[in-house]
């Protein structure tokens, strides 16, 4: 397999990925999505919080800066303070568009380059895979 054609690939796992949490979350009620258990438990909301925050600073001009950006304020993703669905659904949006906006914008040239994540160096399909 060539490494536009894994590119591909992930493309589509992550289209999958991105239906299965969508299934899941029309499956759910809207207290069902926001409900933290107990104070050492996350709710669906808040992993989906977290999954925006990553995905933002990760692919965000990925190709010229770290993927652990210093805006990102990784633990206020940890706050249980989304309080809708749709609040939940505008995240999730951004952070999946980030990420197949970044994708999308891989050349072929792009895959022999090394980017960083936390000051250590990935090659791009790694940085993928991670």
């Amino acid at each position: 397999m060539s490494n536009l054609q894994y590119l591909e690939n992930a493309k589509k796992e992550f289209e999958y990925y991105k239906l299965l949490g969508e299934k899941t979350f029309a499956q759910l009620t809207d207290e069902q999505l926001l409900n933290q258990i107990n104070s050492e438990s996350n709710s669906i909301a808040m992993i989906v919080k977290h999954l925006w925050g990553n995905m933002l600073s990760l692919w965000t001009d990925f190709l010229t800066t770290d993927g652990e950006k210093e805006w990102r304020k990784r633990d206020e993703e940890f706050e249980n303070d989304i309080s809708t669905r749709k609040e939940l659904l505008v995240k999730w949006e951004a952070g999946w568009n980030c990420l197949f906006n970044a994708l999308n914008s891989i050349t072929d040239s792009d895959l022999s380059k090394v980017i960083y994540i936390r000051n250590q160096g990935h090659a791009i399909l790694e940085a993928i895979n991670r």
